[in-house]
């Protein structure tokens, strides 16, 4: 016997951490996603993984997977000028009775192959190339018509699909959308040199470069570029534009950049964009989590952190409640300060890095947000 049927909407990170939370708790789950496969449905190259992710990881049952296949860093972060001078270190958050690190780092095909191991093992079902059409939303269930024509009931269904969620239509007002804050962030995989043992950020006169640990001998450089959306660089002058925006760095980054940023280097580079919906997360049965709700930039590390916590305590709602409504309510209230205060901290960090924001402490900011997530869920 089963607490419900769930469809969830979407196999990323958060969709798959909740799958998992959820088939844990005697749901019945399905996950479908629209891409052809798991490593189809990949996007970007590694992930911060803050002790707040590590936490909810441990609930999953996968903290030992990722820590093994990662890079647990002694620290959080440290912070350097443009010549490569120190400026600051922050240790990062401790969480009571915990023995976590302060931050591990990960590539994210192994990060999700770990949440899709654990959610087929839950006992969830997952299928590849699989889209839904339209929900009709009744008083007792969730009818779900499909592209192949075919349609299914589902006791609630859970929009996990992303930044362009398909389901967020049928909760909230198709006017609230995410937008792009005026930066892109490049990203480029790379061998992990040894001062990489922790977050490594630069200041520099056109924006903030960093450098973060994903495995014992891997780690990955980004740069949040202040462009326009429109006509930003492509394919071959993808390096040569970064290259241009590193030219004053000293330091770590300016031994990366002449070791590593060649004319052969696979960087990606994605616009930024931030979303924080306000009221209520659910419509009868219809529920949203991550991204398709709130979508965080990257200047804290924390968007897929709070993806998976959304699926952990999103579980025990329902569970802790007697009705799938005050399960919902109780989902966005435990979740919504925590998640509003990631969006508006990322978003003022935006500013500071582009000369919009004189005064921002950045290293207090983060200080303050790391403490606020070592608090219970």
């Amino acid at each position: 016997m089963t607490r419900g049927k769930v469809l969830i909407v979407g196999g990323g990170i958060g969709g798959l951490s909740t799958a998992t939370a959820l088939a844990q708790a005697d749901y019945d789950v399905r996950v479908i996603e629209q891409q052809e496969d798991m490593h189809s449905s990949i996007f970007g190259v590694g992930i911060i993984q803050p002790i707040n992710a590590l936490r909810a990881l441990k609930m999953l049952g996968v903290l030992d997977k990722c820590l093994d296949q990662g890079f647990p860093a002694e620290a959080w972060g440290a912070t350097y000028d443009v010549d490569g001078n120190f400026k600051h270190s922050m240790a990062g958050s401790k969480i009571d009775d915990e023995d976590l690190p302060p931050m591990n780092g990960l590539t994210r095909p192994k990060l999700h192959k770990i949440l899709t191991d654990a959610t087929l093992e839950a006992g969830a079902r997952i299928d590849y190339a699989t889209k839904f059409t339209d929900l009709t939303n009744h008083e007792d269930r969730v009818t779900v018509e499909f592209a192949d024509g075919s349609s299914e009931d589902y006791d609630f269904v859970v929009g996990a699909d992303g930044v362009r969620s398909q389901v967020r239509r049928y909760v909230l007002d198709e006017q609230i959308q995410p937008k792009y804050i005026g930066q892109s962030a490049y990203r480029l995989n790379i061998p992990r040199e040894p001062e990489i043992d922790r977050i490594i950020l630069q200041e520099g006169p056109k924006g903030m470069a960093g450098l973060v640990p994903i495995g014992k001998d891997l780690a990955y450089l980004f740069f949040n570029a202040e462009m326009p959306r429109e006509g930003r660089p492509q394919g071959a002058e993808l390096v040569s534009s970064l290259r241009e925006y590193l030219s004053d760095y000293k330091g770590i980054t300016g031994k990366v950049r002449d070791k590593y940023l060649n004319e052969d280097a696979d960087i990606v580079l994605r616009p930024e964009e931030s979303l924080m919906a306000y009221g209520e997360w659910h419509k009868g049965r219809v529920v949203l989590i991550g991204d398709a709700v709130h979508a965080i930039t990257p200047h804290l590390g924390q968007g897929a952190a709070q993806a998976i916590e959304d699926g952990v305590v999103l579980a025990d709602s329902l569970v802790r409640t007697d009705s799938l409504e005050e399960g919902f309510i109780d989902y966005t209230e435990r979740r919504f300060e925590r998640c509003k205060l990631i969006v508006e901290t990322s978003l003022a960090i935006a500013q500071w890095e582009t000369g919009h924001l004189d005064g921002f402490d950045n290293v207090a900011a983060t200080n303050h947000v790391l403490e606020v997530m070592a608090q219970p869920l």
